[in-house]
């Protein structure tokens, strides 16, 4: 998990929190400060959920790659010989 998500998750708690203070208490500014804190958690978050998908994907088409490649000669040898049983049956 990218350390975005979690530092993210926590402004947006730490926001949300600060928000809700200040709407109970009165105080414009601490409401606005809790809401615009809420928005960049989420927004942190959501790059760490992108940063992390783009990692996935990354890893899906080099094992991938691998896996189309022979890794030994014997890998070879091997897929030769089924190709000639194919071709003589």
């Amino acid at each position: 998990m990218d350390k975005d998500r979690l530092t993210g998750k926590i402004k947006d708690v730490a926001g949300k929190i600060e928000r809700k203070v200040g709407e109970a208490t009165g105080q414009k500014d601490m409401e606005a400060e809790g809401a615009a804190r809420q928005v960049e958690g989420k927004t942190q978050e959501t790059w760490g959920k992108v940063k992390d998908k783009a990692r996935d994907v990354i890893e899906d088409v080099k094992d991938k790659g691998r896996s189309r490649l022979p890794r030994t000669e014997d890998e070879v040898d091997d897929e030769e010989l089924i190709d000639s049983d194919e071709d003589v049956a």
